[in-house]
């Protein structure tokens, strides 16, 4: 075969684009090497992958089988919001092994990077520029909500080209459909260059879901002045992939469960004890976040 797959998949929910977004990739992925393999990984299943979400903000959202909890999905959330942006490392200490990047930096401060000022023990952001592209997306779309230049990106070739965990998120790009009623819907088409289709992706839909309602959507709401409603989510990976260490606990977790019914392979996030697991996960998550932040300044 000469040529990687391009699939395409459709769903209301969530959880329901979710589930054969999958299966479609198990079923006509292409085996392929990555450079992450052990030399006892078997391949990888890969493609490039187009998923829709046509309802974002609907039950049934939440798919059992992914390899997280309730818990998860909140941190992962307040991630996306700037919760651990901290995190990131100095880029001009050898020594300092945090993250290369957070989503929310990239988006909320591009063209900034973390670096230590020389003379200076403290962290301080330096960088050519700094642009808040939260900001000015919302600002655009509160003014004009047709256009087409509603954009936001995370890619630094400056840095990405050669750092060893370069973004997987590429961009976001926005626009705004008006109902009969004067109802604003906030469509989002988003591309991934590499998307963890087991490990990493259900987790990063579900959190640009709440992303663009509670941050962008609402932004706009505010500004414009207009009831500012989820419209359809679609999801682009150039390559979606599962890989070879993780299609064992794959085929166990849903493959395997595939002829159940749908209604046992899902949860509604909208039911009240996940409301309340959800809720409740914030100040167990900050306390994660400073116990972590205290291991690492001793106190």
């Amino acid at each position: 075969m000469k040529n990687i797959p391009v699939l395409h998949v459709s769903d209301t929910s969530l959880a329901g684009a979710y589930e054969k977004a999958l299966v479609n990739l198990y079923d006509k992925g292409l085996p392929m090497r990555t450079q992450y393999d052990r030399d006892e990984d078997p391949p990888s299943i890969d493609a490039t992958m187009n998923i829709t979400i046509e309802e974002p903000w609907s039950d049934p959202m939440i798919h059992k089988a992914f390899p997280g909890g309730i818990e998860d999905l909140r941190e992962y959330v307040m991630e996306l919001q700037g919760a651990k942006d901290h995190w990131m490392k100095s880029m001009n200490d050898p020594e300092d092994t945090r993250w290369e990047y957070t989503y929310h930096w990239r988006l909320h401060d591009y063209g900034t990077w973390k670096e230590l000022p020389e003379g200076k023990g403290v962290q301080d952001s330096a960088g050519p520029f700094r642009i808040n592209q939260i900001d000015a997306v919302i600002e655009k779309l509160s003014q004009q909500p047709f256009t087409r230049q509603a954009q936001m990106i995370t890619w630094m070739p400056n840095i990405d080209l050669t750092c060893y965990d370069p973004p997987c998120l590429q961009s976001l790009h926005y626009r705004i459909v008006e109902d009969d009623d004067g109802t604003w819907y906030l469509n989002c088409n988003v591309r991934f260059r590499s998307n963890d289709a087991w490990g990493a992706n259900f987790m990063n839909m579900f959190g640009i879901i709440q992303f663009n309602r509670e941050v962008i959507a609402h932004g706009i709401a505010d500004r414009a002045d207009k009831v500012v409603e989820l419209g359809r989510l679609n999801w682009h990976a150039d390559s979606y992939h599962i890989y070879g260490k993780d299609i064992e606990d794959f085929t166990r977790r849903l493959i395997a469960r595939i002829d159940e019914p749908f209604e046992k392979r899902v949860f509604n996030f909208f039911d009240p004890e996940i409301q309340e697991i959800y809720t409740e996960a914030e100040p167990a998550v900050r306390k994660k976040i400073q116990e972590y932040d205290g291991r690492r300044t001793g106190h």
